[in-house]
Protein backbone atom coordinates (compact mmCIF):
# COMPACT_ATOMS: atom_id res chain seq x y z
CA UNK A 1 0.00 0.00 0.00
CA UNK A 2 1.72 3.68 -1.37
CA UNK A 3 0.97 5.70 1.67
CA UNK A 4 1.45 9.79 1.99
CA UNK A 5 1.68 11.67 4.58
CA UNK A 6 0.73 15.16 4.30
CA UNK A 7 0.82 17.22 7.69
CA UNK A 8 2.61 20.62 8.57
CA UNK A 9 4.28 19.63 11.82
CA UNK A 10 7.28 17.99 11.11
CA UNK A 11 7.13 15.45 14.65
CA UNK A 12 3.20 14.49 13.78
CA UNK A 13 4.73 13.17 10.61
CA UNK A 14 7.29 11.58 12.39
CA UNK A 15 5.15 9.75 14.84
CA UNK A 16 3.24 8.56 12.19
CA UNK A 17 5.81 7.46 10.44
CA UNK A 18 7.12 5.62 13.23
CA UNK A 19 3.45 3.97 13.73
CA UNK A 20 3.83 2.63 10.03
CA UNK A 21 6.80 0.65 10.12
CA UNK A 22 4.97 -1.63 12.44
CA UNK A 23 3.23 -2.30 8.87
CA UNK A 24 4.62 -4.00 6.66
CA UNK A 25 2.83 -4.11 3.94
CA UNK A 26 2.58 0.24 3.80
CA UNK A 27 5.53 1.53 1.53
CA UNK A 28 5.15 5.79 2.73
CA UNK A 29 6.47 7.31 -0.86
CA UNK A 30 5.75 10.68 0.31
CA UNK A 31 5.80 13.20 2.82
CA UNK A 32 4.44 17.03 2.81
CA UNK A 33 4.07 19.81 5.10
CA UNK A 34 1.99 22.29 3.25
CA UNK A 35 -1.04 22.24 0.63
CA UNK A 36 1.45 22.88 -2.35
CA UNK A 37 3.50 20.42 -1.38
CA UNK A 38 0.78 18.04 -1.02
CA UNK A 39 -0.89 18.47 -4.21
CA UNK A 40 2.63 18.07 -6.34
CA UNK A 41 3.33 14.84 -4.05
CA UNK A 42 -0.12 13.38 -5.07
CA UNK A 43 0.09 14.38 -8.35
CA UNK A 44 3.53 12.76 -9.12
CA UNK A 45 3.85 9.71 -6.39
CA UNK A 46 0.34 8.56 -6.89
CA UNK A 47 -0.14 7.15 -3.08
CA UNK A 48 -2.86 4.25 -2.67
CA UNK A 49 -3.85 6.37 0.45
CA UNK A 50 -2.95 9.50 2.13
CA UNK A 51 -3.27 10.96 6.15
CA UNK A 52 -4.15 14.32 5.93
CA UNK A 53 -3.68 16.82 8.29
CA UNK A 54 -6.85 19.00 8.10
CA UNK A 55 -5.13 22.49 9.04
CA UNK A 56 -1.96 23.42 7.29
CA UNK A 57 -0.36 27.00 7.07
CA UNK A 58 -1.76 27.41 3.26
CA UNK A 59 -4.85 25.94 3.32
CA UNK A 60 -6.51 23.12 4.65
CA UNK A 61 -7.27 19.53 3.41
CA UNK A 62 -10.14 19.97 2.20
CA UNK A 63 -8.30 22.55 -0.56
CA UNK A 64 -5.72 20.23 -1.08
CA UNK A 65 -8.92 17.69 -2.29
CA UNK A 66 -11.10 20.35 -4.24
CA UNK A 67 -7.20 21.35 -6.11
CA UNK A 68 -7.04 17.60 -6.88
CA UNK A 69 -7.38 17.37 -11.00
CA UNK A 70 -7.31 13.63 -11.09
CA UNK A 71 -9.33 11.53 -9.45
CA UNK A 72 -8.53 11.24 -5.28
CA UNK A 73 -6.71 8.44 -3.49
CA UNK A 74 -8.71 7.11 -0.49
CA UNK A 75 -7.93 9.76 2.63
CA UNK A 76 -7.73 9.09 6.62
CA UNK A 77 -7.86 12.42 8.06
CA UNK A 78 -5.36 13.84 10.71
CA UNK A 79 -6.52 16.59 13.14
CA UNK A 80 -6.22 17.87 17.04
CA UNK A 81 -9.81 19.23 16.94
CA UNK A 82 -12.38 17.56 17.63
CA UNK A 83 -14.55 19.56 15.99
CA UNK A 84 -13.07 18.61 12.58
CA UNK A 85 -14.03 15.12 13.13
CA UNK A 86 -17.62 15.39 11.80
CA UNK A 87 -17.02 17.50 8.55
CA UNK A 88 -14.60 14.72 7.77
CA UNK A 89 -17.45 12.28 7.94
CA UNK A 90 -19.60 14.43 6.28
CA UNK A 91 -16.79 14.10 3.45
CA UNK A 92 -17.67 10.29 3.49
CA UNK A 93 -13.69 10.47 4.52
CA UNK A 94 -12.21 6.67 5.17
CA UNK A 95 -11.71 7.12 8.83
CA UNK A 96 -10.23 9.87 10.28
CA UNK A 97 -7.55 10.21 13.31
CA UNK A 98 -7.29 12.54 16.45
CA UNK A 99 -3.66 13.31 17.51
CA UNK A 100 -1.48 12.28 19.17
CA UNK A 101 -2.46 9.27 17.37
CA UNK A 102 -2.43 6.07 18.86
CA UNK A 103 -1.01 2.64 17.63
CA UNK A 104 -4.28 0.52 17.93
CA UNK A 105 -6.48 3.05 16.52
CA UNK A 106 -3.88 3.80 13.63
CA UNK A 107 -3.96 -0.17 13.10
CA UNK A 108 -8.01 -0.11 13.17
CA UNK A 109 -8.24 2.65 10.37
CA UNK A 110 -5.57 0.51 8.20
CA UNK A 111 -7.73 -3.09 8.70
CA UNK A 112 -10.62 -0.89 7.65
CA UNK A 113 -8.51 0.45 4.64
CA UNK A 114 -7.91 -3.03 3.60
CA UNK A 115 -10.98 -4.60 4.24
CA UNK A 116 -12.68 -2.25 1.88
CA UNK A 117 -9.90 -2.57 -0.71
CA UNK A 118 -10.87 -6.38 -0.66
CA UNK A 119 -7.98 -8.80 -1.78
CA UNK A 120 -6.65 -6.82 -4.42
CA UNK A 121 -4.28 -4.11 -3.88
CA UNK A 122 -5.93 -0.10 -2.80
CA UNK A 123 -6.77 1.85 -5.39
CA UNK A 124 -7.10 5.73 -5.82
CA UNK A 125 -11.34 6.75 -6.02
CA UNK A 126 -11.57 6.64 -9.80
CA UNK A 127 -15.37 6.80 -9.42
CA UNK A 128 -15.41 9.49 -7.14
CA UNK A 129 -15.17 13.68 -7.06
CA UNK A 130 -14.26 15.29 -4.17
CA UNK A 131 -16.64 18.68 -3.79
CA UNK A 132 -17.03 21.33 -1.03
CA UNK A 133 -19.58 24.32 -0.55
CA UNK A 134 -18.95 26.28 2.60
CA UNK A 135 -18.70 24.07 5.89
CA UNK A 136 -19.98 21.20 3.46
CA UNK A 137 -17.81 18.69 1.77
CA UNK A 138 -18.50 15.37 0.22
CA UNK A 139 -16.99 12.34 -1.53
CA UNK A 140 -19.61 11.49 -4.42
CA UNK A 141 -19.93 8.35 -6.77
CA UNK A 142 -19.73 9.64 -10.11
CA UNK A 143 -22.84 7.21 -10.97
CA UNK A 144 -24.85 9.48 -8.00
CA UNK A 145 -24.46 12.73 -10.34
CA UNK A 146 -27.49 13.50 -12.43
CA UNK A 147 -26.42 16.96 -14.09
CA UNK A 148 -23.28 19.03 -14.48
CA UNK A 149 -23.52 22.00 -15.69
CA UNK A 150 -20.78 24.67 -17.19
CA UNK A 151 -20.10 28.23 -14.95
CA UNK A 152 -17.91 30.03 -16.85
CA UNK A 153 -14.33 28.00 -15.46
CA UNK A 154 -15.64 26.30 -13.15
CA UNK A 155 -19.48 22.98 -12.95
CA UNK A 156 -22.44 23.06 -10.72
CA UNK A 157 -22.94 19.61 -9.83
CA UNK A 158 -26.41 17.91 -9.11
CA UNK A 159 -26.40 15.40 -7.02
CA UNK A 160 -29.31 14.12 -3.90
CA UNK A 161 -31.14 17.77 -3.03
CA UNK A 162 -27.45 19.06 -3.31
CA UNK A 163 -25.66 21.69 -5.88
CA UNK A 164 -21.97 22.48 -4.96
CA UNK A 165 -19.35 24.11 -7.28
CA UNK A 166 -16.51 22.36 -8.17
CA UNK A 167 -13.47 24.38 -8.98
CA UNK A 168 -13.18 22.83 -12.46
CA UNK A 169 -14.18 23.28 -16.01
CA UNK A 170 -17.15 21.13 -17.71
CA UNK A 171 -14.57 20.21 -20.56
CA UNK A 172 -11.71 18.59 -17.67
CA UNK A 173 -14.58 16.91 -15.55
CA UNK A 174 -15.81 14.96 -19.36
CA UNK A 175 -12.31 13.30 -19.65
CA UNK A 176 -13.21 11.60 -16.70
CA UNK A 177 -17.03 10.28 -17.10
CA UNK A 178 -17.65 6.94 -18.62
CA UNK A 179 -19.10 7.95 -22.20
CA UNK A 180 -21.50 4.95 -22.04
CA UNK A 181 -23.53 6.40 -19.25
CA UNK A 182 -22.72 10.58 -19.14
CA UNK A 183 -23.08 12.51 -22.80
CA UNK A 184 -22.55 16.11 -23.46
CA UNK A 185 -26.22 17.29 -24.60
CA UNK A 186 -25.23 20.82 -25.25
CA UNK A 187 -22.42 23.24 -24.54
CA UNK A 188 -23.28 23.83 -20.65
CA UNK A 189 -24.62 20.91 -19.63
CA UNK A 190 -23.41 17.01 -19.07
CA UNK A 191 -26.54 14.46 -18.45
CA UNK A 192 -25.99 11.56 -16.55
CA UNK A 193 -28.17 9.18 -18.85
CA UNK A 194 -28.91 6.86 -15.98
CA UNK A 195 -31.23 10.05 -14.38
CA UNK A 196 -33.46 10.79 -18.25
CA UNK A 197 -37.11 9.26 -16.80
CA UNK A 198 -39.02 11.08 -19.74
CA UNK A 199 -37.99 12.71 -23.44
CA UNK A 200 -39.54 15.11 -25.79
CA UNK A 201 -39.25 17.61 -28.70
CA UNK A 202 -38.00 21.03 -27.95
CA UNK A 203 -38.92 23.90 -30.33
CA UNK A 204 -34.92 24.04 -31.59
CA UNK A 205 -35.67 20.98 -33.28
CA UNK A 206 -33.62 18.90 -30.42
CA UNK A 207 -34.96 17.20 -27.49
CA UNK A 208 -35.69 18.39 -24.23
CA UNK A 209 -34.60 15.76 -21.24
CA UNK A 210 -36.63 15.20 -17.65
CA UNK A 211 -34.44 14.13 -15.01
CA UNK A 212 -34.89 12.36 -11.95
CA UNK A 213 -36.21 14.80 -9.58
CA UNK A 214 -37.48 17.47 -12.03
CA UNK A 215 -35.01 18.96 -13.86
CA UNK A 216 -35.54 19.41 -17.74
CA UNK A 217 -32.47 19.80 -19.53
CA UNK A 218 -32.55 20.82 -23.49
CA UNK A 219 -30.54 19.01 -25.76
CA UNK A 220 -28.91 20.54 -28.80
CA UNK A 221 -30.01 19.28 -32.55
CA UNK A 222 -26.83 17.66 -33.21
CA UNK A 223 -26.54 16.12 -30.26
CA UNK A 224 -30.59 14.56 -30.15
CA UNK A 225 -29.15 12.97 -33.35
CA UNK A 226 -26.52 11.08 -31.22
CA UNK A 227 -28.90 10.06 -28.89
CA UNK A 228 -31.81 8.93 -30.76
CA UNK A 229 -28.86 6.52 -32.43
CA UNK A 230 -27.47 5.98 -29.35
CA UNK A 231 -31.22 4.74 -27.57
CA UNK A 232 -32.40 3.62 -31.31
CA UNK A 233 -35.63 5.98 -30.77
Amino acid sequence: MRVAIIDDERLARNELRRLLDAHPEVDVVAEAACVADGLHAIRHMAPDLVFLDIQMPDGSGFDLLSALEQAPPAVIFTTAHDQFALKAFDANALDYLLKPIEAPRLAQALQKRSRDAGPKAPKPNDGKVFMQDGERCWFVDLEQIALFESEGNYTRVYFDNNRPLLLRSLTLLEERLDPQHFMRVNRRHIVNLRFVRAVGPSPAGGLVLQLEGGLNVDMSRRRAVQFKQLKRL
